[in-house]
């Protein structure tokens, strides 16, 4: 005889399967807006503490460890990030600022990793899971990193973290001191450098910003753009226990797999840090929920009628032919549920 358990269970099971069918997300979050306000000037994307950065207002936004797919980061050192916005209407800023004791901008050393923050947008209609998309729901991703800034100033190697060391011969590299300052500038023949020679932006001694433009459709999925779509810059300053990094980008780009911008339109936009000195990287991290970013338009870019905000279906719409199925499942668990014997 079936029992009321195992009902409620066989329900549940279903229940499960038309969520997962349908891509329907379980819960969801109301965060805040964060306004991208406009100026007639050039943007300060140098300088995190410009009067104009001072003069806009900063969204506190709460970060958790990501404890969903391993690895797991099993408490968050980092609590919040303050994020402040701007654009010109040719292109937008954002500015994220957060508590961080150390620096960590060298990963050359197997033990060592490095400070680094994402901004997160998707590219689908809803908001796919605020941790690195779903399938069908993806998001692309602005990854700024503390080791690829200082490697753009001076390049760094194992001899730049072990000075003393010696290499006894580079018969395929040339150059002044060849011996022991290698760089992959002094290959001649780059097959030498199979990362290099396959386009891997982590083996480019020449990289256009250290923020690396990304895709990525769920857990395992994510992937550079290739080097000419690397249109995002950015940069950081490190001083007294605070990181302030700035990325930026065009309003508009011709890359087909970037989040496109539109003046007056509400974004989804998701965050996460990694602190170096607690040995972060990969998935442990934190992160945060998905927020809103508006850019402010001028008045005369809308045209009659249209709305400032998405005109799209608010986030985890529920179509009504899957509300109906879900009512008639729970009504025939009910009759069932109460029909069995006690």
């Amino acid at each position: 005889m079936i029992s009321h358990s195992r009902t409620l269970i066989v329900l549940a099971v279903m229940l499960t399967g038309l969520l997962m069918f349908f891509k329907i997300p379980v819960a969801s979050s109301q965060g805040a807006t964060i306004e991208a306000g406009l100026v007639e000037e050039e943007l300060p994307l140098e300088d995190p503490d410009a009067e104009r950065w001072l003069a806009t207002t900063a969204i506190h936004v709460p970060l958790s460890a990501q404890n969903v797919a391993k690895p797991y980061l099993i408490g968050a050192h980092d609590r919040s990030v303050s994020v402040r916005a701007l654009h010109n209407g040719e292109q937008i800023a954002i500015r994220l600022e957060w508590e961080d004791d150390t620096l960590n901008d060298d990963s050359v050393r197997v033990q060592d990793f490095h400070d680094a923050v994402a901004v997160q947008f998707p590219l689908v209609e809803n908001q796919p899971y605020f941790c690195m998309g779903q399938q069908g729901g993806n998001v692309n991703i602005w990854h700024w990193k503390a080791d690829w800034q200082a490697e753009m100033v001076a390049w760094r190697d194992v001899n730049t973290a072990y000075q003393n060391m010696y290499v006894d011969e580079y018969t395929f590299a040339v150059g002044e001191g060849a011996v022991v300052a290698i760089s992959p500038l002094d290959y001649t023949d780059t097959d030498y450098l199979p990362a290099l020679s396959a386009g891997n932006l982590f083996a480019s001694p020449q990289r256009p910003s250290p923020v690396e433009d990304l895709i990525a459709g769920g857990f395992g999925t994510l992937t550079a753009q290739a080097l000419v779509g690397q249109n995002v810059h950015g940069t950081g300053i490190w001083k007294d226990g605070k990181w302030k990094v700035i990325v930026s980008r065009t309003i508009e780009s011709e890359e087909p797999e970037d989040i496109h911008f539109r003046p007056g339109r509400v974004y989804p936009v998701a965050f996460a840090i990694w602190d170096g000195d607690h040995q972060e990287r990969n998935g442990q991290k934190s992160t945060s929920q998905w927020l809103s970013l508006r850019l402010t338009a001028r008045a005369a870019a809308l045209q009659p009628g249209e709305q400032t905000a998405p005109v799209s279906s608010p986030p985890y719409h529920i179509p009504w032919i899957l509300a109906g199925l879900i009512a008639v499942l729970l009504v025939i668990g009910t009759i069932i549920y109460i029909r069995l014997p006690q």
